[in-house]
């Protein structure tokens, strides 16, 4: 089975309306906050779009290349789900998802806007617009194979045990504070798949202010807090 559906999946029968991130970017001011309902639209709408539009299949390359945000979960958990290789910058790939502006070695280059509401960019391949006429439900043609790449050298299986090891550092469903980016595979196990793994929720904080996250830990009920690497 994929990433999303070993770590994720577990999380949404468990709990479909708990929360699986909230974000907030300190520089716009805003605060989104997702469920794990939500976020399941959004990777479902995300894997039939790659699949489907773009015939995205287990162990093609998808560059993502995202910071730290809501909209990237929903990005990577659709690529996994339909077992696609989370590359990063410089890797050849079939899809690269990316920030206004950004730029990727790839078949197709499609722009995430970022927008706190999820607004579209207008770009000629828009990611938010393109994914909102797909299914919220994805059913995979096959089981995505252990073996399978899935993030940066790492296959399904080694991302699932690294999670799983990571997650085991934080204790049983934390709510956990971050500003660690996602800019490597490092990131993204330690940042983002290792709550997941834990059965937890994610308060990710970008362009932090110092200054705002004492109040942050005690409005969000915060349990753990990563700022430096896990491992």
């Amino acid at each position: 089975m994929s990433v999303t559906e070993v770590l994720f999946t577990p999380l949404l029968k468990a709990d479909p309306g708990r929360p699986l991130i909230t974000h907030y970017d300190d520089a716009a001011d805003t605060r989104i906050e997702l469920s794990r309902a939500t976020v399941k639209n959004w990777a479902a709408k995300t894997a039939n779009w790659l699949r489907d539009e773009h015939d995205v299949e287990p162990g093609d390359a998808v560059a993502v290349l995202l910071p730290a945000h809501w909209q990237t979960v929903g990005v990577l958990l659709g690529a996994w789900w339909c077992g696609a290789h989370v590359v990063g910058a410089g890797v050849p790939a079939k899809v690269a998802v990316v920030p206004p502006g950004g730029t990727a070695d790839a078949d197709v280059v499609a722009v995430a806007s970022l927008h706190p509401l999820g607004l579209g960019s207008g770009a000629p391949v828009d990611y938010n617009d393109d994914v909102r006429v797909h299914g919220d439900d994805f059913l995979p043609w096959e089981p995505v194979p252990g073996s399978t790449p899935a993030l940066g050298s790492s296959t399904v299986d080694e991302v699932v045990a690294l999670s799983r090891e990571l997650g085991a550092k934080l204790g049983p469903e934390p709510r956990v504070l971050s500003t660690l980016e996602w800019d490597s595979p490092s990131g993204v196990l330690e940042g983002f798949l290792a709550v997941l793994a834990a059965g937890g929720s994610l308060v990710q904080v970008s362009s932090p202010d110092a200054g705002r996250l004492a109040a942050r830990r005690d409005s969000e009920k915060v349990t753990q807090e990563i700022t430096q690497p896990l491992g």
